[in-house]
């Protein structure tokens, strides 16, 4: 998602939820399938800081997180919420989507879209259009029991933003108003308004297609 954090706190730690719900074995088993083709975002992040000479004090300094907790993300240690995600990708002057690696072709069978892991598999993202697409970035949101996107909101800088659930229940906070969509429920609001999100069900997990307009 490519979006810029609406505030620079420093309570990083408390984005990565160490509350483990138990997801049934259908569950497991659906995010187990998508391992194989998962990109992390830990060595990307590291590559890309390299590639800057920047070294992690001053990827945390300027982010507002800890020094340990950007080497725990780099290392696919710990879960990172979409706000101090985007901090980092300011720091490194990359925009959030350089982070996806995009389908090759059109036709994206199921099974075969890339994914983005956002830290122990708490919360996945599947990249359903190409790279040559640039009107719009559509994702599949995979969302275990009682996972979020974090506890600080984030915003993106121009265009619209649609989800909708496909199975589950997702919370979604916008601009302090919380909505609860439950299964084929939609919501559309623009890309600049605070938002965050999370699965509204401890015990089951939340599928939901969201489409950025244009792409991030």
């Amino acid at each position: 998602m490519a979006r810029s954090s609406t505030t620079a706190a420093r309570g990083d730690a408390s984005r990565a939820r160490s509350t483990r719900p138990t997801s049934t074995g259908t569950d497991r088993d659906a995010v187990d399938s998508t391992r194989s083709r998962t990109a992390r975002i830990g060595p990307r992040l590291r590559a890309l800081r390299a590639a800057r000479g920047l070294t992690i004090e001053q990827v945390a300094d300027g982010a507002g997180v800890t020094k340990g907790f950007v080497s725990r993300v780099e290392r696919d240690q710990t879960s990172i919420s979409v706000a101090a995600l985007l901090r980092i990708c300011e720091v490194l002057q990359t925009p959030i989507g350089a982070l996806f690696e995009d389908p090759p072709k059109s036709l994206v069978r199921a099974g075969e879209a890339p994914v983005i892991d956002f830290g122990v598999g708490r919360m996945r993202q599947l990249v359903c259009t190409p790279a040559n697409v640039k009107d719009l970035r559509v994702i599949k949101l995979l969302l275990a029991p009682g996972a979020d996107a974090g506890e600080e909101a984030y915003s993106g800088s121009r265009g619209t933003d649609f989800f909708h659930v496909v199975k589950g229940k997702l919370e979604l906070e916008l601009d302090g108003d919380s909505f609860v969509l439950d299964s084929g429920d939609s919501i559309t609001f623009p890309s600049r308004t605070p938002h965050t999100l999370r699965n509204a069900s401890q015990r089951e997990r939340c599928e939901a297609l969201v489409v950025f307009a244009p792409a991030p």
